[in-house]
């Protein structure tokens, strides 16, 4: 005799976490495609625009700061940067007031490649999203608020 499982949702198409899990595989999908040429991962160009929009207001940007920007676990962000820094796309420096903290820069190199990732990243974007059309600020806006609702 089969066991019935319960589910909340009748069918996958009414579970947002179903459909969310499945854009974002789709999204990344795109993402890893217009990225894998310049040498970068998801999570790579992510901390790497971190940095760029935070290094707009600020000369001594540290990997909280990053972390913080990018809502992502700090030893994985700390990890990531290595990375980038092995790759040479930035450099990780004392921090002049907090001896505990890194300052993060990008070198010139990274800052060719973030621009050139920024380009492919922000086309990317505008394709994969171009069906909602108008719709697309207030998809934005509810998305901004999910995320501001389950920060940790």
């Amino acid at each position: 005799m089969k066991k019935e499982l319960l589910f909340h949702f009748k069918n996958p198409h009414n579970s947002p976490g179903y459909l969310l899990g499945q854009l974002t595989m789709l999204w990344q999908r795109k993402q890893k495609k217009v990225l894998d040429p310049l040498n970068l991962t998801q999570t790579q160009f992510v901390l790497l625009a971190a940095l760029g929009w935070l290094s707009k207001k600020s000369d001594a940007v540290t990997q909280i700061d990053i972390a913080n920007q990018s809502n992502a676990d700090r030893m994985m962000v700390s990890k990531v940067l290595r990375t980038l820094e092995d790759k040479g796309f930035l450099t990780r420096q004392e921090h002049q007031k907090d001896t505990r903290a890194k300052t993060i820069r990008l070198t010139k190199e990274g800052e060719m490649v973030l621009q050139k990732g920024i380009i492919e990243i922000e086309n990317a974007d505008l394709h994969f999203f171009e069906t909602l059309g108008t719709k697309l600020s207030s998809f934005n806006k509810n998305m901004l608020q999910l995320i501001d609702e389950n920060k940790e």
